[in-house]
C-alpha cells in the first residue's frame, strides 16, 4: 500500500505535547520567556551498514541521498522531545568482501543486491544535550546532542538476484525500528541553528535488505547536516545555562545589597547631621529657658528669672493667685495653630506658613498669662529612638519660638512621646498622618 512520508507524524504528535505544561510552570513568573518549540530540516547520507559494527546481509554499503524532518519541543534546558521523519534510498551488494575477509556464498544469500526505498520513518525520541560551552553567559552558542527512541518505518525492498540478474520485487512492510544517535548544534542567530547529526536505525527484522541470511537484525545509517528554526519569542531554551544564569542572579543580589548598603551609609550620615543641626539649634549655654540662637542677653546667672529674649526681668511680674479660665475662644486659638504647624521632613524646624497662627498663640499666652504644655509625637515611622528624640526637639522647637515671641519659657512645658500614644492607626498613610502631630494644652 503506499502512504505519504509525513502521514505519520500526527500518530506521535501528542508525545511533545506532554511537556508543554511542564515548560509553563518553568517558565513562568519572573524568569524570561524562552522559545521552546522548532522545526528542522537536513539532508545526507544514506547507508546500508553502520561503520560502529554489526553486519547487514551485504558486504558492500553504498551511499544515497536521504532528507528528513523534525519537530522538537525543548522541555528544560538539557531535554527535549523529538519527532523525526527520514525518507531516501538504502542500497548495497556484494561486489567486496565483508570487513572480516568472508565473503557469502550464493546459497546463502542468492541476491547479488539490494536497494530499499524508505517509503517513509517517523521516530518519537529523547533529546539530551549533553555538554555546555559557556559558564558565565547564559545563552551558549554551540553543544553536544544525544538521541534515543522508537518508531515506525515503513520501506519496499528490489533485489537483482546473483544467477539471473532478475530484479525481484518485494511487498511493503512496516517495522519497528529504535534510532540512536549524537550531534552538535551551533546557533547561527537566536532563531536559526545549524544542525550536525549521526543517527543509527535498529530495524526489528532481519528483512530490510530484502534477504534474511544471518538472522540477526538490520541497520541503517542517516549522517546529515541541516537548519533548525526557532519559533516564537524571546531566547531558545536549549541554549540557555542555569548555572550561568545562577550566577547572574547572585551577582545582581550582591550589586542591590551594596546599593542598599550605601543608601543607609546615606541616610545614617542625614541623621547624624540632623542632630547636629538640632542640637545647635536648641543650645542653651546659661540654662534660662531660651536658645542661644534666640537669646539676647548670654550668660544670665543661674535662677534669674528671664524674658523671652533671655534677658533679666526688671519688674518681677506679681504674684496673683486666681482661677485660670480657658475660653472656647482660646481653645480655637490653639485648634488654629495645631492644625496650621508643619515642619521640614524628617526636621524640627517650623515652616515659615506656621507662624502666623504661633504668633496668637504667644499673644494669648502673654495677655492672659496662661500656661502651655506642649506634647510631641510621632507615626511608628523609624527606630522608636529617633522618633522619641524628634518628637522632643519638635515641641521644643514650637516652645523657642513661642518664647521669641515674647512667652514666658518658665510657663511652657515640652515633651515628647515619640510614637507611644497614637490617636489612630499606624496600618495607613492616613492614620500615620493624624498621629505625627503637636498638642497644645492651656491651663
Amino acid at each position: 500500500m503506499k502512504l505519504n512520508f509525513l502521514k505519520v507524524f500526527p500518530v506521535a504528535l501528542a508525545g511533545l505535547i506532554i511537556g508543554n505544561n511542564a515548560q509553563a510552570q518553568e517558565t513562568s513568573g519572573s524568569k524570561p520567556s524562552f522559545k521552546t518549540w522548532s522545526i528542522g530540516v537536513n539532508a545526507g547520507a544514506l547507508t546500508g551498514v553502520s561503520p560502529l559494527g554489526g553486519r547487514n546481509d551485504f558486504s558492500n554499503w553504498k551511499a544515497s541521498l536521504g532528507y528528513g524532518l523534525y519537530i522538537k519541543k525543548q522541555i528544560t534546558p538539557a531535554f527535549a522531545l523529538r519527532l523525526d521523519g527520514v525518507k531516501g534510498k538504502v542500497k548495497g551488494d556484494n561486489s567486496e568482501p565483508f570487513n572480516d575477509g568472508s565473503t557469502m556464498s550464493a546459497a546463502i544469500n542468492p541476491m547479488a543486491s539490494f536497494e530499499t526505498d524508505l517509503r517513509y520513518s517517523a521516530s518519537l525520541s529523547a533529546q539530551v544535550n549533553m555538554v555546555n560551552w559557556s559558564m558565565f553567559n547564559d545563552h551558549n552558542n554551540a553543544q553536544l546532542y544525544a538521541t534515543a527512541g522508537g518508531g515506525l518505518v515503513n520501506y519496499k525492498t528490489t533485489n537483482v538476484a546473483r544467477s539471473s540478474s532478475a530484479e525481484i520485487e518485494g511487498n511493503a512492510t512496516n517495522k519497528f525500528v529504535v534510532p540512536v544517535g549524537v550531534g552538535a548544534k551551533f546557533r547561527l542567530s537566536e532563531g536559526v541553528n545549524f544542525d550536525l547529526g549521526w543517527t543509527i536505525s535498529f530495524v526489528d527484522g532481519d528483512t530490510f535488505d530484502g534477504v534474511r541470511a544471518r538472522e540477526n537484525n538490520d541497520r541503517y545509517n542517516y549522517g546529515y547536516a541541516g537548519l533548525e528554526f526557532a519559533l516564537g519569542s524571546g531566547k531558545q531554551l536549549a541554549f540557555y545555562s542555569p548555572v550561568a544564569a545562577t550566577y547572574q542572579e547572585a551577582l545582581a543580589a550582591k550589586n542591590t545589597a551594596n546599593a542598599l548598603k550605601s543608601d543607609l551609609d546615606a541616610q545614617k550620615a542625614e541623621n547624624a547631621k540632623l542632630r547636629t543641626e538640632m542640637a545647635d539649634l536648641l543650645k542653651d549655654s546659661d540654662g534660662d529657658g531660651v536658645a542661644d540662637k534666640l537669646d539676647k542677653c548670654p550668660n544670665t546667672p543661674a535662677g534669674t528669672v528671664v524674658d523671652g529674649s533671655g534677658c533679666p526681668l526688671k519688674v518681677p511680674a506679681p504674684q496673683v493667685t486666681e482661677r485660670v479660665i480657658v475660653t472656647e475662644a482660646d481653645r480655637k486659638v490653639v485648634r488654629d495653630a495645631i492644625s496650621n504647624l508643619e515642619f521640614d521632613l524628617g526636621k524640627a524646624t517650623i515652616r515659615s506658613k506656621s507662624y502666623e497662627t504661633l504668633n496668637r498663640v504667644a499673644a494669648l499666652l502673654v495677655e492672659k498669662n496662661f500656661s502651655l504644655k506642649l506634647a510631641g509625637h510621632t507615626d511608628i515611622t523609624g527606630s522608636r529612638e529617633l522618633n522619641l528624640r524628634l518628637s522632643k526637639e519638635r515641641a521644643e522647637s514650637v516652645k523657642a519660638y513661642l518664647v521669641s515671641q515674647g512667652a514666658n519659657a518658665s510657663r511652657i512645658e515640652a515633651t515628647g512621646y515619640g510614637p507611644d500614644q497614637p490617636i489612630a492607626t499606624n496600618k495607613t498613610a492616613a492614620g500615620r498622618q493624624q498621629n505625627r502631630r503637636v498638642e497644645f494644652t492651656l491651663y
